[in-house]
């Protein structure tokens, strides 16, 4: 995709290079989607034997781990090349959102959603696919992430490399969601089935981000509105209420313009302490 936030094109302040920007989990999901391709590639391709996904062999053969060993094998370079890119640019903002643990759940459970969008499809004859179909890529898991920075911060900016323009998170979600709904109404492009596992990741990640508390109590922040408390006329507002929601506002517009990961520590904590008055409010 070519998709770069401008920090994450920066060398990283201590040196180090491509892969000191990067967190832990989603450096590890880099060299094993890389590491199992050309290893693959090289031995004669028993991955793909083994771990693609295809409704008949998970589903009738019980071969369940394919719901999850089909996200880390690619069919070409250029396809491993395209979702690389996007989890080297976008998977960092989500971990640092999530925490390294809830994130690799995330990512894992978007890759297994669109191969569970992608059966769904098929069993409803929206798909030309039969159940031995298969699936394989990192993309589901990767749409997922997406739209989860979409949902974050709809006014981030990104830019394209191909075509080079620069747009909103939110304006690239709708294209995206639009090209693969596109491609499966109207069967464009022959890639339907990939195309629905790009939707079954997307939806999930929505839900997932938009209602954190869905993978458990503990990492994710629900960014907070602002609720402007009505006190009696009487009695004026504090001013320690209004510097409160003044930084909260200060850091939600500071996460709009430069992303989750351009906050400080002072400022994730801020975020921390108005997540929790919302849930305690709610």
């Amino acid at each position: 995709m070519g998709l770069a936030e401008r920090d994450y094109q920066r060398r990283h302040p201590d040196g180090g290079g491509f892969l000191s920007q990067l967190t832990p989990v989603v450096k590890w999901l880099l060299l094993a989607n890389i590491g199992v391709y050309f290893i693959d590639m090289f031995v004669g391709h028993p991955f793909l034997r083994f771990g693609t996904f295809a409704i008949r062999s998970a589903l009738f053969e019980f071969r369940l781990w394919e719901f999850a060993t089909f996200q880390f094998l690619h069919g070409s370079l250029g396809h491993l090349l395209f979702n690389m890119i996007g989890l080297y640019f976008f998977g960092p903002w989500m971990e640092r959102w999530w925490g390294s643990r809830k994130f690799l759940w995330f990512y894992l459970l978007c890759g297994a959603a669109g191969a569970v969008f992608f059966t769904l499809l098929t069993f409803l004859n929206i798909l030309p696919n039969g159940l031995e179909s298969g699936l394989i890529g990192a993309s589901a898991g990767i749409y997922g992430i997406f739209i989860g920075v979409a949902v974050i911060a709809p006014d981030l900016r990104v830019a394209l490399l191909f075509p080079p323009i620069e747009l909103s998170m939110r304006q690239l979600a709708i294209a995206l969601l639009v090209i693969a709904t596109g491609a499966i109404l109207l069967s464009l492009g022959g890639n339907e089935g990939g195309e629905a596992g790009h939707l079954g990741g997307a939806i999930l990640g929505y839900f997932l981000v938009r209602f954190p508390g869905l993978l458990g109590k503990g990492g994710g922040l629900a960014l907070p509105r602002v609720r402007r408390t009505h006190e009696p006329k009487l009695r004026p507002r504090s001013d320690v209420l209004k510097q409160r929601d003044d930084a909260v506002d200060h850091v939600l517009d500071k996460i709009s313009r430069e992303g989750f990961q351009s906050l400080s520590a002072e400022e994730r904590e801020i975020l921390r302490k108005a997540s929790q008055r919302q849930d305690n409010e709610s």
